[in-house]
């Protein structure tokens, strides 16, 4: 009889216990909390640092019992150690995020609770507000006039105008542009149903410019995807990688002389800023943009604010 094997997690042990554990908690999260395959990845990746860190400063791979046995200054000794290797406030802070959402698993299913990590307190992140585009670089940003140099396929120019149009048009984040459907887009309909994170599903109005660049990409693109083949492909007619956007951004913030935060992401930025701007109310912004919660959304009325008073600081007689 030869014997079991023991678990192993990017190259190091796992005690057989914790490793049923993390098998069964990745698990839970993607069938019942529908999380991405990418937010799977990032937690596992947060809980093999710290079982990793954890496996040479105890001596050997923990176990449940173990864990439970964890004191603060063992977390306050990983944290240093991640630190040493260049880890920042912000990436401690998802990390700590992932091992608490794994500890917190054990302990609603009877398997022990790691007191430790709670009573560790987060680092603090600084307050950094997002920094949309201007109103009239947002809207060059789609267009394709300013790529007739590229020596790329007209409907590849189409495409990503495309892209960028739903991201500032309505807001939408990279996965959300990407993951639609061909059969998402009618054509007709003036609104559109979106999968945002969680796999919640809220319905955005579509601009008549954001219709016709999609249409125009439509027209121009050589394949012919299913209905539940994806709306945004590749040159080779696969699903279109978000690099390509980001990509795309480079470029175009180089003709247009913007900086280095005009990113894909920054059009989602500014189409908040901009509503906001011109009157439109937070709770209609959060629910356009699919914030779980109105704090995220409020981020955008320091945004507004610092506008304002740059515009009195430069336009006031007494400023």
């Amino acid at each position: 009889m030869t014997a079991a094997k023991t678990p192993t997690m990017d190259g190091f042990r796992v005690a057989p216990d914790t490793s049923a554990e993390i098998a069964r908690w990745l698990s839970h999260l993607g069938a019942e909390r529908r999380m991405s395959a990418t937010t799977l990845d990032a937690y596992q990746r947060d809980v093999s640092q710290f079982l990793s860190f954890l496996t040479g400063h105890l001596g050997s791979a923990p176990t449940l019992k173990q864990l439970a046995k964890l004191t603060p200054a063992d977390i306050r000794a990983f944290m240093a150690a991640r630190r040493n290797k260049g880890a920042g406030n912000r990436s401690l802070m998802r990390t700590l995020a992932g091992c608490r959402s794994f500890t917190r698993f054990l302990e609603r299913n009877g398997k022990g609770k790691v007191a430790a990590l709670a009573a560790v307190r987060t680092p603090k992140l600084p307050r950094t507000l997002p920094k949309p585009l201007a109103i009239s670089a947002a809207k060059k940003i789609t267009d394709t006039d300013l790529r007739q140099g590229e020596e790329r396929e007209p409907w590849i120019i189409a495409r990503d105008a495309a892209v960028l149009a739903l991201l500032y048009g309505c807001g939408l984040r990279i996965s959300e542009a990407l993951g639609l459907k061909r059969k998402d887009i009618t054509g007709k309909s003036d609104s559109l149903i979106v999968t945002g994170k969680g796999n919640k599903t809220r319905m955005v109005p579509v601009l008549p410019q954001v219709t016709k660049a999609i249409s125009e990409y439509l027209t121009l693109c050589p394949y012919e995807n299913p209905p539940n083949g994806p709306l945004f492909v590749g040159a080779r007619g696969k699903p279109l990688s978000p690099r390509i956007v980001q990509l795309t951004m480079e470029r175009l913030r180089g003709v247009l002389g913007l900086a280095d935060t005009a990113t894909p992401h920054a059009l989602r930025h500014s189409f908040a800023t901009h509503l906001l701007a011109r009157g439109g109310d937070l709770r209609s912004i959060q629910e356009l943009l699919g914030h779980a919660s109105l704090s995220t959304t409020q981020i955008y009325t320091g945004v507004d604010a610092e506008r304002l008073l740059e515009v009195y600081n430069n336009a006031h007689p007494r400023a």
